[in-house]
């Protein structure tokens, strides 16, 4: 076998398990919203089919009741609104509180540094559910509201991963960019704030986006703090308790309409910081 013959068989080979990862990744996405568009008649065909078909003719036909059914559903509405409130306030605090530490993690000499970033390391480690009953013991206590109480519990997630990344972004700035300001007479927090902090741009945006994703889909802390303030419920628990307008029983071409526009804001942040994603997600892999 020739060495052309080899790369054009590596080449089908590549683009084979590339094609496999695609469907394999969007196949989920494309499923929701195949199953989003059909009625409930239309989900119980059998066997399934790929594109929504009327039962009866089985012509394409495609059912879009669900996504105005949601959106008259003021219990969706409100849980829409609840998620963009905590799920902003959380990316924001997160970032502003984890720049902070970042930087003197990062770039500042103080005793217990490197415990420090062990235990941030190690509080990212917690599963959510063993902390649950003590965190309720104490949103009890403090007789908290469920947003507060939410966007509290959150950080405790987002923090210590945000820190943990800005550490190592501030670590890879150059000394020498700190020392001339010094020389030019910035305070440490100016130069915090007005140098090293838009350097690190990418690494904002990266993180934040990341931060905003798990509070946006968070959903064991949300069932419990609002379990008692239904007015406060996020999405996701909005989405478990939908009663369905058009099925008596499981809504589940409503559930999936609510999936896709849930999902929708996501692919936006995505579409929209890409390149400052990608900037963020490469920094530091090439050293010179």
């Amino acid at each position: 076998m020739s060495r052309e013959q080899q790369k054009i068989i590596k080449k089908i080979l590549f683009y084979f398990v590339l094609a496999v990862i695609v469907v394999y990744l969007l196949f989920p996405f494309y499923w929701a919203v195949n199953s989003s568009l059909k009625s409930q008649a239309q989900l119980a065909m059998t066997p399934a089919t790929l594109l929504p078909r009327d039962p009866d003719t089985g012509n394409i036909s495609f059912f879009t009741r669900n996504y105005f059914a949601i959106f008259k559903n003021g219990q969706f509405l409100r849980g829409l609104f609840n998620s963009t409130i905590v799920a902003t306030s959380t990316t924001i605090l997160s970032l502003l509180v984890g720049s902070f530490a970042a930087f003197a993690l990062g770039k500042l000499r103080f005793r217990g540094k490197a415990p420090s970033l062990y235990v941030i390391l190690a509080m990212t480690m917690f599963p959510q559910v063993t902390v649950l009953s003590g965190l309720y013991a104490v949103i009890n206590a403090l007789n908290l509201s469920a947003r507060f109480s939410m966007i509290f519990t959150y950080m405790l997630f987002t923090l210590p991963f945000t820190t943990w990344v800005l550490t190592s972004f501030f670590k890879d700035l150059p000394k020498e960019i700190m020392q001339s300001a010094q020389v030019d007479g910035a305070t440490p927090f100016q130069t915090f704030y007005l140098i090293l902090l838009p350097l690190t741009a990418p690494a904002l945006v990266t993180t934040g986006l990341l931060a905003f994703i798990q509070a946006w889909n968070e959903y064991l802390f949300a069932l419990t703090f609002t379990s008692i303030d239904v007015s406060a419920r996020t999405v996701p628990v909005a989405i478990q308790y939908f009663s369905g307008e058009f099925a008596r029983q499981e809504p589940f071409g409503e559930i999936m309409a609510a999936a896709v526009v849930v999902t929708i804001p996501i692919v936006i942040l995505v579409l929209i910081f890409q390149k400052r994603i990608v900037a963020g997600l490469t920094a530091g892999a090439v050293k010179g």
